[in-house]
């Protein structure tokens, strides 16, 4: 799925292979997760909306972790319609804010509109443990039974608590609306665990950090999570995907084109990634399966817009 920068790839008679190879290397790509409501696009959120649209960005989900970030990201939906669509949600770490009844029904209300298209990031988070685990996983449940009310995907965030995710998910088995693992850092194992309830995966440029023999590589390169169960996200403005990193295979480095590394290096830094990113997020990831960056943001894309209903 590809285009030129016009939006068509129609050839007059004078077009040149050069301008034929460009009309291919644009690929046309869903970003499922980026936090623009983070003030660190403040000031210039326009020209990273551009950007992303020049670089084939069509759709960005802008990810909602608060009841104010979650208000936010759906005020940003009717300032960019159809092209920026939100999820609400309460982050793990900000579990202890909940105040049972007003919180919820904010966040009801806020979710209830037909531009956010998902309940989350909710879930667990055990890594840093700023809200208190019982806490975090109440508000969880509260979420869940919101996602399966309104019939909304469910975004989950989750580090170092892979079991008990699992265990509060499965008293919900039988009306569960599709999961994305939001942001996948873990191992090839706890992938398979998700992968075998159904689940998909949110794919980042955590790719670049990955440095075990047992991780997110791994998946990929084993074939073992299929292109049909893949998202692929920024997480901007966290998650830069270091394309320089020394334990890059040589293959992935040579896979990237100059034209995502232009939009890359020229427009994005590790204080403050951008949807931009994601061509270069795309590439690498078919570098380490083995397919044509074409096909991954073609299934990635497809992907995104069925799950969460995105107009086309």
């Amino acid at each position: 799925m590809a285009e030129n920068a016009s939006g068509s790839c129609t050839e007059s008679p004078k077009a040149s292979s050069a301008a034929m190879t460009q009309c291919y290397e644009n690929y046309i790509l869903v970003d499922v997760g980026a936090n623009l409501t983070n003030k660190k696009y403040s000031r210039d959120l326009d020209s990273v909306i551009q950007r992303a649209k020049d670089s084939g960005v069509k759709k960005i989900m802008v990810t909602g972790a608060s009841i104010r970030s979650s208000k936010e990201a759906l005020r940003l939906t009717r300032i960019y319609p159809g092209t920026l669509y939100s999820t609400a949600g309460v982050h793990p770490h900000d579990a202890k804010s909940w105040e049972d009844d007003e919180t919820l029904q904010e966040l009801e209300s806020i979710a209830s509109n037909p531009e956010c298209v998902a309940i989350g990031e909710c879930g667990l988070d055990y890594n840093r443990d700023f809200s208190d685990p019982e806490t975090q996983r109440n508000v969880f449940h509260k979420q869940i039974e919101l996602a399966c009310q309104l019939n909304k995907p469910l975004i989950i965030h989750e580090r170092s608590a892979q079991s008990d995710v699992l265990e509060v998910l499965s008293h919900y088995s039988n009306r569960l609306p599709p999961v994305l693992v939001h942001c996948f850092t873990g191992t090839a194992e706890e992938a398979q665990l998700y992968l075998d309830q159904g689940f998909y995966l949110g794919i980042t440029g955590y790719l670049c950090k990955d440095k075990s023999d047992s991780g997110v590589r791994q998946l990929l390169e084993g074939g073992q999570a299929l292109l049909d169960r893949i998202l692929v996200e920024t997480d901007a403005p966290f998650m830069y995907p270091n394309t320089r990193a020394s334990k890059l295979p040589s293959h992935v480095k040579d896979a990237l084109t100059e034209r995502s590394m232009t939009f890359l290096h020229r427009y994005c830094t590790f204080q403050r990634n951008e949807p931009c990113a994601l061509p270069a997020i795309v590439e690498m990831v078919a570098a380490f399966m083995r397919k044509s960056p074409e096909e991954v943001a073609l299934a990635t894309a497809f992907n995104g817009l069925k799950l969460f209903g995105l107009n086309q």
